[in-house]
C-alpha cells in the first residue's frame, strides 16, 4: 500500500510517499480501507519533533474509511461499516489498523469526507465547551483563531450553550467566516491590537474563558483578559508553544487558571468517546452545526497540506484523500 513516512524531524519536506507492506489485524484489531485523513497540528508537532515521535512514522490521528477486515474476538463494528477514529497514528495511508473500541460508527447520511474533518476537531471543541470550562448563558469567551479547523465550531457549540462569543480572525475573508459561524464579535488580528479591541467593546477583563489553540502570539494577551477566577485554556500552539508562568502573575491576575487539556484525555474512556461522537455527528446530521472542509488534496501533496496550514492559509478543515 502507499504510506506517508516521515524518516527524520524536520518541515514538512520530510513527509514523503513510499510503499510499505499492507498491515494485518491483530486480536480486537481492525483493517480500514483509509479513505480521508484529516490534517491536524497535531501532525505537524509529531513530524518536527515538537511532540517526540520515534522515527520512522506514518502521521495523522484522524480519519474516516470503511472496515475492511476483523482481526480475532472483534463483534462491532462489522466488515464495511463506515468508521471515524481520532486517537491511532498512521491514517496518511491507504490502510489501517485499529483497534476495535477506539472507532465510532458513522451515523447514515453524514459522508466519510465530513465525518473525518469533524471527529477530532470537532470532539475538540465539544469537550472545551462542556468539559474543560462549561459555557452557559452567563460567559463571555474569546476564541481564537474563529475561521479554523477548532475555532469554526467552537464558535458554534459556544453559541448552542449561550454565551457571548468574541472571536479573532486574520484578513476580511476568515473574519466573514467567523460572523457567518455565529460570533457576537470577530476582531481582525491583522487590522489591531485584539486586547484593545475587546476591551474597547466590554471594557476591562471581561472574559470569563480564552479558548487559545494559537500559542505564544496570543497566550499573555488573552490572560490579560480574563475576569477575578477566569480560565485560560491553551489547547494549540500554531504561532509556537506560550512562554512559561509564574504562578504569582495568576494570583495577580485575580486567581485566573491555566489549563492545557488534549482531546485524548477527553476520550479515553469509551463512554466519554461514544457520548461525545453521537452528540457531534447528531448535531452535524442534524443541520445544526457545520462542517467546513477549506482544503481537499492527495495523499500524494501532504507535504503542500502542511505547509498550507502551518502558513494559517486556511479556513475550516484541511484533509487528504486517500
Amino acid at each position: 500500500m502507499q504510506a506517508v513516512l516521515v524518516g527524520e524531524h524536520g518541515g514538512p519536506e520530510v513527509l514523503r510517499l513510499a510503499d510499505i507492506p499492507r498491515p494485518e489485524p491483530g486480536p480486537r484489531q481492525l483493517l480500514v480501507r483509509v479513505a480521508y485523513a484529516g490534517v491536524n497540528f497535531i501532525d505537524v508537532y509529531q513530524r518536527s519533533g515538537l511532540y517526540p515521535t520515534e522515527v520512522p512514522f506514518t502521521p495523522g490521528v484522524e480519519g474516516a474509511g470503511v472496515v475492511e477486515a476483523l482481526g480475532e474476538g472483534v463483534v462491532a463494528p462489522e466488515l464495511g461499516a463506515a468508521v471515524a477514529w481520532t486517537s491511532s497514528i498512521g491514517s496518511y495511508a491507504e490502510y489501517i489498523v485499529l483497534p476495535a473500541d477506539k472507532v465510532v460508527e458513522i451515523p447514515a447520511g453524514i459522508g466519510l469526507d465530513v465525518a473525518a474533518a469533524a471527529a477530532l476537531q470537532g470532539m475538540t471543541a465539544h469537550y472545551l465547551v462542556t468539559d474543560t470550562y462549561p459555557l452557559s448563558a452567563d460567559d463571555v469567551c474569546l476564541v481564537h483563531a474563529g475561521a479554523g479547523g477548532v475555532g469554526h465550531l467552537l464558535i458554534q457549540m459556544a453559541k448552542m450553550r449561550g454565551a457571548t462569543v468574541f472571536a479573532t480572525a486574520g484578513g476580511a475573508d476568515k473574519v466573514r467566516m467567523a460572523q457567518d459561524m455565529g460570533a457576537d464579535h470577530v476582531i481582525d488580528y491583522r487590522a489591531g491590537d485584539f486586547k484593545d479591541a475587546v476591551e474597547g467593546i466590554a471594557g476591562k477583563h471581561p472574559l470569563s474563558v480564552v479558548y487559545d489553540g494559537v500559542g505564544r502570539a496570543t497566550f499573555d494577551r488573552g490572560l490579560d483578559l480574563l475576569r477575578r477566577r477566569g480560565t485560560m485554556v491553551t489547547f494549540g500552539n500554531a504561532s509556537g508553544p506560550p512562554d512559561a508562568v509564574d504562578p504569582l502573575r495568576l494570583m495577580r491576575a485575580g486567581s485566573v487558571y491555566v489549563t492545557r487539556p488534549t482531546l485524548f484525555d477527553y476520550v479515553a474512556e469509551r463512554a466519554d468517546l461514544e457520548r461525545r461522537a453521537a452528540e457531534l455527528f447528531g448535531w452535524i446530521a442534524a443541520g445544526a452545526l457545520k462542517v467546513h472542509i477549506g482544503v481537499r488534496l492527495p495523499l500524494t501533496e501532504a507535504s503542500q497540506a502542511h505547509r498550507d496550514l502551518e502558513a494559517r492559509a486556511t479556513t475550516g478543515k484541511v484533509i487528504l484523500e486517500i
